[in-house]
Order: C-alpha cells, then sequence, then structure tokens
C-alpha cells in the first residue's frame, strides 16, 4: 500500500507545478498586455501615458472625441450628429478667426451632445464660438431625460477622475483600439478619422447617382401623418441646451442652426411633426434670446436646398457643395446678423453685439 502510494505522488506534484508555471504565465500575459494598452492609451485619456501623436481611431466616436474636446489645441467646437460632421473647421476657422474642433457623433442624443458641450466647457472655460446642431435628435425628440443609442457611451471619458480609466482598459475593445492607435504610431496603417474632428464620411462626389439617390429617399422612414392632437409638443430636450448654454460665458460667440433636410421629412401642415418643427424653432428661439451672443439660423424650410433632391445624398444627409454653402451662411450670419444671398436659410435671432467683446 505504501508503496502505491510513494509511486503516485510525483504526478500530481508534476501537475500542480504545471499549473503554477501556467497561471503566472498567463497573468504575466495579462499584465504584459495591460501595460501595452495603457502606454498607448489607445483614446489619449491616460493621466501617465506618455505624449505620443495619438490620433482618433474608433468608429465609435464617443471613445475618439472626448480627448479632442479636452485639447488645448482648440478653442471653439461643433456639437451634433452626423448632419453637422460635414462643417469643416478649418473653413470656420478663416471666417470667424477660431480654431474649431468638430465633435459631432453619428445618432448623438441630446444628453450625449449635453455631455461632450460640458467636457468642451470644463477644459476650455472662455471658449470663442460654439455650433451646435439643431436636427430631428434634438427636435423630434420625446423628453430630455437621459438617453443613450446602442453604441456603448464611457462615461468615465466625460465625468469625474481621469484616473478612473485604468479601470476600464482591461478588455477586448480596449486591447483592438491599442492595436489600431499603435499601428498608426509606426505607420503601418492610414488615419481614417481627422486629427481635428472632420472626416467626411459621405462617397465621393463623382460617384453620385441620383438613381441611388431615388431609392434611398424612397426606403427612408416617411414623416408621421398623424394630426396635431392633445399630445404635448414642447421640444423637451432643448432644456439640456439651455442648462449647457447658460455656464458660457457672454462673450462666446453661440451659433444653433436647423441643418438643411429635405422638406419631405418636415411634415404635411397642420400634421404631428410639422408642429414639433415649430416648437423647435420656437424652443430654441427662445434659447437664443436668453443667452447673450447667440445667433439662430435655420435650413429646415422650404427652399432652393431643402425642396431639391440633388441637394443631398438621402433625406437629411446633404452633399458636400450644400455644407460649403451652410458654412458661409453661418458665418455670415453671426457677422451681419443677415441670411445669406441666395434664398438657403433664415436668421430667427441674431448675434447681440453689445455682449462681444
Amino acid at each position: 500500500m505504501s508503496s502505491s502510494i510513494s509511486s503516485s505522488d510525483p504526478e500530481p506534484a508534476r501537475w500542480r507545478r504545471f499549473l503554477r508555471v501556467f497561471a503566472a504565465t498567463a497573468a504575466g500575459l495579462g499584465v504584459a498586455i495591460y501595460l501595452f494598452i495603457v502606454t498607448v492609451d489607445p483614446w489619449d485619456m491616460l493621466p501617465l501615458s506618455p505624449p505620443l501623436a495619438r490620433v482618433p481611431i474608433s468608429t465609435n466616436a464617443r471613445f475618439s472625441m472626448p480627448s479632442l474636446a479636452s485639447s488645448s489645441d482648440f478653442d471653439s467646437a461643433i456639437i451634433g450628429t452626423s448632419t453637422s460632421r460635414l462643417l469643416r473647421p478649418d473653413r470656420l476657422d478663416q471666417a470667424l478667426g477660431a480654431r474649431f474642433v468638430n465633435l459631432s457623433m453619428n445618432s448623438a442624443t441630446p444628453w450625449e451632445q449635453g455631455q461632450m458641450l460640458a467636457l468642451f466647457g470644463r477644459h476650455h472655460p472662455s471658449p470663442k464660438a460654439i455650433v451646435v446642431g439643431l436636427d430631428s435628435a434634438w427636435c423630434l425628440a420625446p423628453s430630455g431625460e437621459r438617453t443613450l443609442t446602442g453604441r456603448p457611451f464611457p462615461e468615465w471619458m466625460y465625468t469625474g477622475s481621469p484616473w478612473r480609466g485604468y479601470l476600464h482598459m482591461a478588455n477586448l475593445y480596449a486591447l483592438q483600439e491599442a492595436a489600431n492607435q499603435f499601428m498608426l504610431l509606426i505607420h503601418a496603417k492610414r488615419q481614417r478619422y481627422g486629427s481635428d474632428g472632420y472626416t467626411n464620411f459621405l462617397p465621393a462626389e463623382d460617384r453620385y447617382d441620383p438613381k441611388r439617390v431615388d431609392r434611398s429617399f424612397a426606403e427612408w422612414d416617411r414623416p408621421q401623418t398623424k394630426p396635431v392632437g392633445s399630445e404635448a409638443v414642447d421640444a423637451p430636450a432643448l432644456a439640456i441646451l439651455a442648462d449647457r448654454f447658460r455656464l458660457l460665458p457672454a462673450p462666446t460667440l453661440k451659433i444653433l442652426y436647423l441643418p438643411p433636410i429635405s422638406d419631405e421629412q418636415l411634415g404635411a401642415n397642420g400634421s404631428l411633426d410639422a408642429a414639433k418643427w415649430a416648437s423647435c424653432r420656437m424652443a430654441a428661439t427662445r434659447v437664443a434670446e436668453a443667452t447673450p451672443n447667440t445667433v439662430l439660423v435655420d435650413f429646415a424650410y422650404p427652399n432652393s436646398i431643402t425642396s431639391t433632391r440633388s441637394s443631398f445624398w438621402d433625406p437629411v444627409h446633404y452633399r458636400a457643395p450644400v455644407a460649403e454653402r451652410v458654412m458661409r451662411a453661418l458665418a455670415h450670419a453671426a457677422l451681419t446678423g443677415e441670411p445669406a444671398a441666395g434664398d438657403i436659410d433664415r436668421v430667427l435671432v441674431g448675434p447681440n453685439r453689445a455682449d462681444r467683446r
């Protein structure tokens, strides 16, 4: 009996040694991977990461934009959804004498945009200019409460101490984006997103196909034809904007605008959607009139852009030449308080020059 027990001892011992070596190796590999992630710091948000030339990398801009919002390279910001992504910071820089960053995010909810504006404000207490695009995300939102999309939203990047970020780096997404950032840092991968937040996400203009656009219009959800009833149409989400704008200094130029969309999306007269858009204009007007040095420009009404299908790729995304006209009109309205030539916009509230310093 004793001989049998003695002969079996070496086998469990070998397994114990193997498991210890395996655990130590796995732990060492895990530590190495974690150190790689926090050293590369894919989103440039960690306090102790080395000063590398990082660029935006993530398809979900909610991860990429906070570092741009925190950067001292800029003194002005564009906030919005994909309908504002075509506003080029360099164009507005030239027109308004500022250093803009485009912080627009696809399908961003009013709450998410409010978080982005608050983050920019914390790092830029006296911004030169703020541009906010008021599209359907604001105007048709059912409430002003905290809402998210299906895309992950990293709240640790927007509020609280940046040291919290070290608790959010031990995951596969952070590893994936660290690898992507590393490839860019060693010039093994081409930069996809602009360092000022601007990226033209549309097809090249020479690929514009009216038949394809017609199909896109046909597939897009039509506005509701439900008539106005007892339902409230008071644009509740704009309360978020009012709260954020109250915290901005009076000298900051604030530009609110309703981006151009196909007039087919604005709703028929007497419909609930048309009433919501009208209510949104009134609510935005109240915000602009209550906030020093604010201009409100409306492109979302029947005009030479919105009534022409060839202005768009789909009912809400206008073409790059239209974006150039929008930027010129915004700058013109901000500087003169007047609409641009060519029946493309109307200035609902002009800037109060007395508040400019």
